[in-house]
């Protein structure tokens, strides 16, 4: 305040410090302990959208009465579960269940891999945030086998007969 009262104004261009005890604890501790705070906010908020992600699914399929929309189609479906041999007859009401089932499958799949994708600083959905989001869940296990987990080194090209780049990889070496 001046003389006279009047609150004093800012002085442009000067920052003030500003009181943040978490910000001021994760500097005091390392930078480890920052970086560990930041992801675990970045979990949580991951959590977050997820629970409101299903709480929306769940509505949504409260308040359905036209089953006749389909995000995919049924043909495709039927054409795949008739792929086992055992089954005989559909009736018409699992594949339109199906349906719905696996298009909550590639939202949640989708769902998980933007998160990477944004953890990446990325707005590219790519291959390895899908790998990533399938090895970060425990319920998509079951694809571990099928998607391939190399981070995009499979766009670099190499000369013939060199050695793979990731130690961890490996190769077939004809004898």
């Amino acid at each position: 305040m001046d003389q006279q009262g009047h609150p004093t104004p800012p002085v442009i261009g000067v920052a003030a410090p500003v009181p943040y005890p978490a910000a001021a604890a994760a500097a005091s501790s390392g930078p480890y302990q920052a970086y560990q705070h930041l992801y675990h906010q970045q979990q949580q908020q991951q959590q977050q959208q997820l629970q409101i992600f299903w709480a929306d699914q769940y509505r949504e399929i409260e308040q359905t009465s036209d089953f006749k929309n389909h995000s995919l189609p049924l043909a495709r479906i039927k054409k795949i579960m008739k792929a086992d041999e055992d089954v005989r007859m559909i009736a018409a009401e699992a594949p339109v269940v199906f349906a719905r089932a696996c298009e909550m499958f590639i939202l949640e799949l989708t769902h998980r891999s933007w998160a990477h994708a944004e953890e990446n600083k990325r707005r590219t959905l790519q291959k390895n945030d899908i790998a990533a989001a399938i090895t970060r869940t425990d319920v998509f296990d079951f694809l571990v086998d099928i998607v391939p987990r190399d981070e995009g080194k499979e766009d670099v090209p190499r000369p013939l007969g060199a050695p793979p780049t990731d130690p961890l990889s490996y190769y077939y070496v004809p004898q």
